[in-house]
């Protein structure tokens, strides 16, 4: 089924039930997301601390922060090649395009929660949070 001239924003679109399935991975990416955010943070603090200091090649910060963001890079474009609508990496807040009644809106999570319970309209946002 072709969705071009529907006005849909996404291609893909998931059930609650899909959306509940990924909750596992998606918890997963998330850690790793966070920790390799703060590893980038944490060297970017310590290389502005540092810069008074002779440089050394790049040695151990450099690669660290390189590693930490491909890492990020790879990570966040699992998620986008998904389907999936990452808002916030530190509070974990995933969107998931969904139709209900014909209508585009998102699934809404938030890491911590058990469960896909809430949804939104496209536009706005975590504050129109709406019980399933």
């Amino acid at each position: 089924m072709s969705e071009e001239g529907t006005g849909l924003v996404h291609e893909r679109h998931f059930t609650r039930e899909e959306a509940n399935a990924l909750l596992p991975q998606l918890t997963a990416m998330l850690d790793q997301l966070r920790d390799a955010k703060d590893d980038l943070t944490d060297s970017e603090a310590h290389e502005a601390l540092s810069e008074a200091a002779p440089a050394n090649g790049g040695g151990g910060e450099g690669k660290q922060v390189g590693v930490a963001f491909l890492e990020v890079r790879r990570l966040l474009e699992a998620i986008e090649q998904a389907g999936i609508v990452l808002r916030d990496i530190a509070r974990g807040l995933i969107d998931f395009p969904t139709l209900i009644d014909d209508r585009e809106v998102y699934l809404c999570w938030e890491l911590g929660e058990d469960e896909v319970a809430y949804w939104h309209e496209l536009e706005t946002g975590y504050g129109g949070r709406e019980p399933l």
